[in-house]
Formats: C-alpha cells, structure tokens, sequence
C-alpha cells in the first residue's frame, strides 16, 4: 500500500557553487560541491545536472561521486558562467544507513553570482549554497 511506503527526507546535504583560482589556467573557474553536513557518510552518490530555460536546455551530464565522508564535501563539475542565465538542476541520490535518498537542488537563473556568496557549511570557503 502507498502508506506503507517510507520516503526518508534528506537533511544536511548541500549543493554549493564556489569561484575558486585555476592554477593551471591562470584564471576563475566556477564548481558545484555536495556537501554532507551530516554526522555519518553517505555512499554510491550519484548526481545528474541540467541547465534550462523555456526555449532552450543543456545534455544531462550524470556523475558517479561514490561516498562522501562526513563532514566533508566533493568536487561535481565545473560550470561555465555562460549558463547562469538558466536554471541550473541538480538531481542527487544517495544511500545512507540503508536507505535510497534522493533530492532536487535548484539554482534559478541569474542566482549564482558573487553577491549571493555565504560561509558554507563544512567547506572553509564562500560560494552559493541550496539546500
């Protein structure tokens, strides 16, 4: 039966997207990170990312991160400034203690920027975080 289904609600785990200086390019790159804020790891991490707006949309890119300690955070991907005009999505699944996890992350258009930066958890560095 429906009600006898248990859907665990995710807690503690953070997509965040941090300007941070390329060594090797010389220059600023953008990343996401997870995030888990939590007091145990989570493991066979899985996030999915699309950008879109209305009239146009960018290829899922999927990623295999695995176990994220906790207290701790992982690189996803970098993300090219040209798509902060769209709705920038992230589709994470995650197991914890035994459990399937999964929730959707959404930057909306136009928020990632500088003067949306915070302190992020865990991470000693400011950047834009959803939870």
């Amino acid at each position: 039966m429906k009600k006898d289904i248990e859907i665990p609600i995710v807690k503690n785990v953070y997509i965040a997207v941090v300007k941070e200086w390329n060594e090797e390019f010389g220059g600023h790159d953008w990343n996401s990170y997870i995030i888990n804020d939590q007091e145990k790891p989570i493991e066979m991490v899985m996030v999915v990312t699309k950008g879109y707006t209305t009239e146009k949309k960018t290829s899922l890119l999927r990623h295999g991160i695995g176990t994220v300690a906790a207290k701790s955070s992982a690189k996803i991907e970098m993300i090219q400034e040209e798509l902060f005009v769209m709705n920038n999505e992230f589709f994470v699944t995650f197991f914890s203690e035994g459990k399937l996890y999964d929730k959707k992350y959404l930057f909306r258009k136009n928020t990632i920027n500088e003067n949306a930066f915070r302190d992020l958890p865990v991470m000693e560095q400011r950047g834009v975080l959803v939870s």
